[in-house]
């Protein structure tokens, strides 16, 4: 059968590592509060569980990204599926902190290949609104792992322990390889002769990534005016420097920074990113809230999350299928301001919030999500040039892991940094948690209005 008579298997098996990359970090999410406790490690300790697994995943996302314009595409995600799974069963059985750390990076290594190649992979085989039908129901497919993600892990974490929400992503990962292999496009480039990787670009640009993304992780830790902060913040710009100047100067660069001269490109790319830290300024805190001051199980916790997820999954598909046909500029608009509105509902919690408010505001905050990245995705990747794609969705998914990255590490450094704030005042342990809580999702509709902006400038109207 042709590529274009498996379409549609061809996009299950894409779609489906998005899905175990949602998966996994839902119920990782579900999980920390228990890890902590049980490897004794504090708050701005165990956000290296996150931060770890999604700094591997970033620096690699445009490698990945360029091999994928090149190689083969079913041995390229099959080996994707099969190292995630490795990193995945590696963590079942993972006894310390750091072997946990060690086995992340394993897992994000295969969450690259995958990530990086999704978008690329959709779009080549799917056109017009067929495309924006396709994206959106891979957002559809993403949320429904991520609606899974809280009640799996929490009936996992519940009557198993927290090893056990990775076994999920074993079984899933094995079954993914095989598939890939067997259905994705087996062509290769004419080009792969003559490709050229710019791995000293690579270098400078991994090490550029890994002192910026370390420094504002570790800032409350170390003081931001320590020499630690200030060596890396140096390590940041040299590198940073090197690498620009220097995809400027080969003709193989490992970003082709021509791309950012489109505007729908770049500013939309910055949208995606400043969304996903809105994203992750509540979806971080909040099981920490649920369970350590309402003192939800982790099955409860999970559940009160679902909405969220539930609300994504349906909203999804429809804003991509309406993007593919009107255009993104209204939803992505739309989008913002409705998780803005959710964000201030956070605000408000309290001890004595019921149980519907946090459903009612995780579901408004799934719903806004839903109408922004299906529609955002679907502009990025229709505003460059079909031999792009590979790259371009290199640089979409590099955005989004970068707005994940951020979110975490800032979400935290404000959150304790308030926390001790207030705690140093004279406040009670809890009420200092909920006046922190509230302050750091202050800062999350300050990260959704600027997405707003971004998205108001990438895609207005000439």
């Amino acid at each position: 059968m042709t590529i274009k008579q498996l379409k549609w298997e061809i996009f299950v098996i894409t779609a489906i590592g998005n899905f175990i990359a949602m998966l996994d970090s839902t119920t990782v999410n579900l999980a920390l509060y228990p890890m902590s406790v049980d490897l004794h490690v504090n708050m701005s300790q165990i956000q290296w569980v996150m931060i770890a697994y999604m700094l591997v995943l970033t620096v690699f996302l445009p490698f990945f990204g360029k091999l994928g314009d090149i190689f083969p595409k079913n041995k390229l995600y099959s080996t994707g599926f099969l190292i995630f799974a490795i990193g995945a069963f590696l963590n079942t059985i993972a006894g310390s902190f750091g072997q946990l750390i060690a086995f992340r990076c394993i897992e994000a290594l295969g969450a690259s290949i995958m990530l990086s190649n999704a978008q690329a992979i959709i779009a080549t085989i799917f056109e017009g609104a067929r495309r924006g039908k396709a994206l959106g129901l891979n957002g559809c497919l993403v949320a429904i792992g991520g609606m899974s993600g809280p009640a799996l892990g929490g009936i996992l974490i519940q009557y198993f322990g927290w090893h056990a929400i990775f076994y999920p992503c074993v079984l899933t990962g094995i079954l993914g390889a095989y598939f890939a292999y067997r259905l994705l496009p087996h062509s290769v480039n004419n080009d792969i002769k003559n490709f050229k990787f710019d791995y000293k670009g690579f270098i400078y640009f991994t090490i550029s990534l890994f002192a910026l993304l370390l420094a504002i992780s570790q800032g409350h830790t170390w003081g931001w005016g320590s020499i630690n902060i200030i060596l890396l913040g140096i390590v940041t710009l040299v590198f940073g420097a090197l690498f620009y100047f220097r995809d400027h100067k080969i003709n193989y660069p490992l970003i082709n920074f021509a791309l950012f001269k489109i505007r729908p490109f770049t500013f939309g790319n910055l949208a995606v990113m400043t969304s996903y830290m809105a994203m992750c300024t509540n979806s971080i805190i909040l099981p920490f809230f649920l369970q350590e001051i309402l003192r939800y199980n982790p099955l409860i916790t999970g559940l009160l999350i679902l909405p969220y997820s539930v609300t994504l999954s349906v909203m999804a598909p429809i804003a991509g299928r309406m993007s593919g046909k009107y255009g993104s500029r209204l939803l992505t608009l739309a989008g913002p301001i409705t998780y803005c509105i959710a964000l201030t509902m956070f605000t408000l919690f309290g001890k004595n919030v019921a149980m519907w408010q946090i459903v009612l505001a995780s579901g408004i905050m799934g719903i806004g999500n839903g109408l922004f990245q299906s529609p955002s995705n679907n502009a990025i990747m229709t505003s460059v040039q079909k031999e792009e794609l590979g790259i371009a969705s290199g640089i979409l998914a590099l955005s989004r892991n970068m707005g994940n990255i951020l979110g975490v590490a800032v979400a935290i450094t404000l959150f304790e940094t308030f926390r001790n704030i207030f705690f140093n005042n004279g406040n009670i342990y809890e009420t200092a948690f909920l006046y922190s809580y509230r302050t750091t999702m202050c800062f999350g509709i300050l990260f959704g209005l600027t997405c707003l902006t971004f998205a108001f400038v990438a895609y207005r109207k000439n």
